[in-house]
C-alpha cells in the first residue's frame, strides 16, 4: 500500500526538479546579452608592447600582476569592470605579469603585487600597492582628471 503513494512522491518530485531546473536555465538565458565592452585591459607580453603603449596612450594605468598572487586574482574582475566604465575611456589599461618581463618589472621597481602604475603623457605620476579597490578607484580619477 506504501509503495503506489511512495512512487507517485517520488515522481511528482522529479517533475518539480525538470521544471525548476527548464525554468532556470530560461532565466539565465533571458539575462544574457550580446553587447561587447566598452574597452579591454591589454596584456602586455613584451618590453616593446609596453613602450609602445606609453608612447601612444596619454593615461595609461599599468596591473603588475603575478599569476600565483590570489591578491591579484580577486582585483582583475574590479579592473576590468573599470575598464568598461564610460568615465575612464581615455585611460589604457594595461597589465603585465612580473614574472614573464622581469626587465619591465625591475626597470618600474616592483616590490609587491599587485602594483598598479599610473602614467601620464610617458611619465609615472602615481602608484598604489596591494588589492584595495577604493584606492584604485581613486587612482583611476586621478588619472581622468585635467
Amino acid at each position: 500500500m506504501s509503495t503506489p503513494f511512495l512512487r507517485s512522491t517520488i515522481q511528482s518530485s522529479l517533475l518539480r526538479r525538470s521544471i525548476f531546473r527548464t525554468s532556470t536555465i530560461q532565466q539565465n538565458i533571458r539575462q544574457f546579452h550580446y553587447t561587447s565592452p566598452n574597452m579591454t585591459v591589454h596584456n602586455i607580453s613584451t618590453t616593446e608592447d609596453w613602450k609602445a603603449a606609453l608612447k601612444n596612450n596619454k593615461v595609461v594605468l599599468l596591473d603588475c600582476f603575478a599569476t600565483w598572487c590570489g591578491p591579484c586574482k580577486a582585483i582583475s574582475p574590479m579592473l576590468v569592470n573599470h575598464s568598461n566604465d564610460e568615465q575612464f575611456k581615455d585611460v589604457f589599461f594595461a597589465k603585465i605579469d612580473v614574472d614573464e618581463l622581469p626587465e619591465v618589472s625591475q626597470e618600474l621597481g616592483i616590490r609587491a603585487m599587485p602594483t598598479f602604475m599610473l602614467f601620464k603623457d610617458g611619465e609615472k605620476a602615481e602608484e598604489l600597492v596591494g588589492a584595495n579597490p577604493p584606492a584604485l578607484l581613486g587612482l583611476l580619477k586621478k588619472g581622468v582628471e585635467a
